[in-house]
């Protein structure tokens, strides 16, 4: 897939695009991504126009929403759904300020030289929000581009949206978050040093430094960590560390069977599944036993 940062393109095969930002690429973005496909017609490409930043890290920077995806791992998931170009761009004052409509005739049109447009049915653009699918319909049937407004994707009668995947996560519902995004969320990160406890106990872990976007709430997870190539059952502690009075919230992974050193390489944690809460045990002899408990929920087939 091509990534470019810029909203114009050398002149070539005509581009079919979807536009939004796309956080976690769950369900209803892929219903997107299949309909920019489906619009696609031989010779042409499928497209995705995004932010690098989310648009309330401009707009509102007090209150923008924890990720559930880097812009690195987005951009992985674009290029698995089929994408073949990326126009990857900052939401900044130019963005923020540019007339609806100019949008639609300066970028898509003029720059960009759309054939096809796909965007979610309450899509809204351009300054103050001002454009909606109803002018996007006008304009472009007017110059011969056609538009696809795909409807909600639901489950349970609710709506699938990032928010509500946020909620999931945070609460440690990785479960269901991963039902709605129809792919798993991940931990991706270097391992770096820890405090070397676990080594003590017996239980070495890789210590994950923590990626910049949401994490699950503090617990014990089983999981799958993926390290060179290969896939291997984990005990996933996630929190503070209360039985030793941390005060920062760490990652800390254990793998099945492994004895090797890690650090400063990659490891990709995912399936992760609520195990029980963090707690603070009275003795170290206590926390051993509790954590000798928790090794039988790390075994294929009960999590994955």
């Amino acid at each position: 897939m091509n990534v470019r940062h810029a909203l114009q393109r050398d002149a070539g095969d005509p581009l079919v695009l979807a536009i939004g930002f796309f956080d976690g690429m769950h369900r209803g973005h892929q219903d997107i991504a299949r309909q920019t496909l489906r619009l696609r017609k031989p010779g042409w490409r499928a497209g995705v126009l995004t932010f690098s930043n989310h648009p309330s890290s401009y707009l509102r920077p007090d209150s923008q929403p924890p990720l559930i995806c880097t812009r690195e791992e987005r951009i992985d998931l674009f290029a698995r759904y089929g994408f073949e170009e990326c126009f990857l761009i900052p939401f900044d004052a130019s963005v923020a300020s540019q007339i609806a409509e100019d949008f639609l005739r300066d970028v898509l049109i003029g720059d960009l030289g759309v054939r096809g447009v796909v965007v979610g049915e309450h899509f809204r653009f351009g300054h103050e929000r001002a454009g909606d699918t109803a002018l996007m319909a006008r304009f472009f049937a007017e110059r011969g581009v056609a538009l696809v407004r795909v409807a909600d994707t639901t489950e349970d009668g609710e709506r699938i949206s990032s928010t509500r995947i946020r909620r999931l996560v945070g609460e440690g519902r990785t479960d269901d978050a991963d039902r709605l995004l129809g792919h798993s969320y991940e931990l991706r990160g270097r391992v770096v040093l820890g405090a070397g406890r676990g080594h003590d106990l017996g239980f070495p872990t890789a210590n994950l430094d923590p990626p910049s976007k949401l994490l699950p709430g503090d617990g014990i997870y089983a999981a799958t960590a993926r390290y060179d190539g290969c896939d291997r059952p984990a005990l996933v502690s996630i929190g503070t560390n209360p039985t030793f009075d941390g005060s920062s919230r760490t990652i800390e992974t254990w793998l099945r069977d492994f004895h090797e050193t890690i650090y400063g390489r990659e490891l990709v944690i995912r399936n992760l599944r609520y195990i029980r809460e963090q707690r603070k045990y009275d003795d170290v002899a206590a926390l051993l036993k509790q954590m000798n408990e928790d090794q039988d929920a790390v075994a294929f087939p009960s999590y994955g």
